[in-house]
C-alpha cells in the first residue's frame, strides 16, 4: 500500500452533496452497510472515480460496520493496520462528525 503521503489531501465530508474534487456522491443518512462497505472499497482503491483515501475508507468500513457489515469490520482491522494511530484517529472523529456526535 501507499505512504501516508500519498493518501493525504482527500477526504469524505458528512453531507449528500458531491465530492466536487473526486465527482463522487457521498453517503446520505439512510445509506445501508453494504452501500457504505462498497463506498469503503472505492476509497480504499482508488478505483471508479474516487481518490485513493485510507482515511474516508476507514471511516466509511466503520460506518458500515455499525450497520452490520461483517466485511466492513474485516477490511476497517486490516485497513487500520497500514495506517499511522493520527489516521485512525481522523476516521473516527470523522465517523463520529458524519453521525452528528460530537467529534
Amino acid at each position: 500500500m501507499r505512504s501516508s503521503k500519498a493518501r493525504r489531501g482527500y477526504s469524505v465530508h458528512a453531507s449528500t452533496e458531491l465530492d466536487a474534487s473526486a465527482g463522487m456522491p457521498l453517503p446520505g443518512a439512510n445509506s445501508t452497510g453494504d452501500e457504505l462497505f462498497r463506498m469503503g472499497l472505492l476509497y480504499s482503491t482508488g478505483q471508479g472515480g474516487a481518490p485513493l483515501d485510507y482515511v474516508s475508507a476507514h471511516m466509511l468500513f466503520n460506518l458500515a460496520a455499525m450497520r452490520g457489515s461483517v466485511e466492513a469490520k474485516l477490511y476497517r482491522r486490516e485497513l487500520s493496520r497500514e495506517m499511522d494511530q493520527e489516521e485512525v484517529a481522523e476516521a473516527q472523529r470523522a465517523a463520529r462528525r458524519w453521525l452528528g456526535e460530537p467529534a
